[in-house]
């Protein structure tokens, strides 16, 4: 499968979340950032998961869903939210399909090794469904803020 380029139209989803599942194509008409994290309440994802919590405001003001997406399972979810006080979304995708769809499930190389595991990525998607930007091999600190910042311009234009 070819790799998701800007202005490809985002593959449709549903996965799981505590109150019900989340649908991709429900959301027509608001923006979308869908970051894909490793696993919950790690020091990484949860920088990540704060960011962007912190942030929820502003992207609120400009018509956009936070949504985290993760392997971990709901239950795990609640923990994570409820101990960090996430505001945002959280997916689960217990069976990689949401992220092999976006290609952010597959080959890493952390410390000298090779495996398979989640990638860092995070994409932006426009209200008509459309990935407007991507962000691969992220960085977690700081990360929300480009975020925001690239959404901010692109609204701007």
């Amino acid at each position: 499968m070819a790799e998701l380029q800007i202005g490809d139209i985002a593959p449709d989803f549903t996965n799981a979340t505590e109150s019900q599942d989340f649908t991709l194509s429900a959301h027509k008409g608001k923006n979308i950032v869908l970051f894909f994290y490793p696993k919950d309440d790690t020091p990484g994802c949860t920088v990540e998961n704060i960011d962007f919590t912190a942030l929820l405001p502003e992207f609120e003001k400009h018509n956009t869903i936070l949504v985290g997406c993760s392997a971990d399972p709901v239950a795990k979810h609640a923990k994570f939210r409820d101990k960090h006080d996430l505001k945002v979304i959280l997916l689960s995708d217990e069976d990689h399909s949401t992220m092999e769809a976006y290609g952010a499930w597959g080959e890493k190389k952390m410390y000298g090794k090779t495996f398979i595991g989640i990638k860092r990525t995070t994409f932006l998607i426009d209200e008509n469904g459309k990935v407007a930007h991507i962000w691969r091999n992220v960085r977690a600190k700081g990360h929300a803020q480009k975020v925001l910042d690239q959404l901010v311009e692109s609204q701007n234009g």
